[in-house]
Order: C-alpha cells, then structure tokens, then sequence
C-alpha cells in the first residue's frame, strides 16, 4: 500500500493494437487502449492513478501509482501484433503492514497490537506465552490482531512483542 506499481505487457513488434483491461474487486472495471495506426490512446473509467508507464508504442507497461486497496483486482494485457495476439493477467494483492502497539493492561500484563495489517499478522514473543491471539476483521479488508502476554509461574520483567508480516517484521519490548 503506498507505493507504486508497474505490470509489465511483453512488447511485441509491429504492436497494432494494446488493451489493458482491469477488474478491481471494489468498483467497476476500466480500460486503457492504444491503436498504432492513429498513434492514439485513450481512457474508460480509470483512476488518475493508473496510466502508461512509458509511451505504449515502445512499451505497452502499467503504472499503477500509490496503490491503495480499492486497486487490488484482477489487469489484463492484450497485444495485438503481427505475430498474434498475446494475454498476460495479473492478479494485484495488496499488503498494509500493521501498526504495532505494546502496553501494559490494568492487570500488569504486556498486550501486543497489530493494527489494521493485510493479511493479519503474526504475534509471536520472545519468552513462551500460553496467549491465543485474537482477531477482529474490518470492512476494508484488513485485520487487527491481538495477543496478551501470560506466562505463569515466571517472574518476567521485560518481555518482547514480535509481529510477523510479509510487509515486514517488527518487535518492541516493555516492562510491566
């Protein structure tokens, strides 16, 4: 989420004609088309933020810029050259890291908070915990989850959170 995106389209020579046909899983579809013989593209319904990458005539690439969630979906590429006619279709996941909070409850206990992540994320600590992590969906999609440090029998003064995602990992320790 954030950053930029580029799908690549395999540029073909003698390219007559370039769709690209995209499906989001939030809104309606649109399209980006170019047709060589009129050196002329044009736009349905798409976003300021998808556009050519390049000029289409040397490479037909998407550029799919400060991608948010409401771009996942399904891009589909079709070339129409000498050669044949060429499809290539992506299917756009889109990751949001979590935003990890670590406080002490009423009761003294560490509680670790991975916030809004897509997918959920993993929270792990570094001394065994009998926790059993819950977790709350939202409507965009993204999911919070929540673990509370217990360990009982020890007598543990600082302790540290670790929250795995494929967006990247990230850990904090406090004392309770």
């Amino acid at each position: 989420v954030g950053n930029s995106s580029v799908l690549t389209c395999s540029p073909k020579s003698n390219i007559t004609m370039v769709t690209w046909k995209i499906s989001p899983k939030v809104g309606g579809p649109c399209t980006l088309g170019y047709r060589a013989d009129q050196n002329k593209t044009d736009r349905t319904n798409c976003s300021d933020s998808m556009n050519w990458k390049f000029r289409p005539d040397h490479d037909p690439a998407l550029e799919v810029r400060q991608v948010g969630l409401d771009h996942e979906g399904d891009y589909t590429c079709e070339v129409v050259a000498t050669e044949g006619n060429f499809h290539k279709t992506y299917h756009l996941t889109v990751l949001v890291p979590p935003r990890l909070t670590l406080y002490c409850d009423d009761h003294g206990n560490p509680v670790c908070e991975a916030a809004a992540g897509k997918p959920a994320a993993q929270i792990l600590w570094v001394l065994d915990s009998n926790s059993t992590p819950k977790e709350e969906g939202h409507d965009n999609g993204t999911v919070t989850v929540l673990s509370k440090f217990t360990a009982y029998g020890t007598n543990v003064t600082n302790t540290t959170c670790i929250v795995s995602h494929p967006a990247g990992n990230q850990s904090k320790s406090i004392a309770c």
